[in-house]
């Protein structure tokens, strides 16, 4: 039977902690808290949340798999997209590998920016 991506995100987001922008601000100051931009490599380049590392979900296991200082298992983890849907499904994955302290940003990008929250954008190159 065929299950509609909206439905694997509905699933997902039943055993995943989802936090509101200003709880994932504060959670921010916890020393070593890994976040983790699931959004594409554009997406990111148009604005992110700052201090946060662009690991796209179609590769997420895969880096975590090869970059041995992504898999401390306790490590306090926040994970965002741009609506919320990719995070979700994101979390659970790395629920699966064995991660124990991973949130997703509830509302996504999109959350934090609608509650005028920092964004960084990476600085355009100029050869002039």
């Amino acid at each position: 039977m065929f299950k509609p991506a909206h439905e694997l995100v509905l699933e997902a987001r039943k055993s995943v902690k989802e936090c509101t922008p200003a709880e994932i601000h504060d959670r921010m100051s916890v020393a070593e808290t890994l976040l983790i931009d699931v959004r594409e490599h554009d997406e990111y380049r148009q604005g992110h949340i700052p201090g946060s590392v662009n690991i796209p979900r179609g590769m997420l296991e895969f880096r975590i798999s090869n970059e041995p200082m992504l898999q401390n298992l306790t490590r306090p983890i926040i994970v965002y997209c741009k609506t919320s849907g990719r995070a979700a499904l994101s979390v659970v994955a790395m629920q699966s590998m064995g991660f124990k302290n991973v949130i997703s940003l509830a509302g996504g990008f999109d959350a934090w920016l609608a509650d005028k929250r920092a964004v960084a954008k990476p600085r355009e190159m100029s050869f002039e």
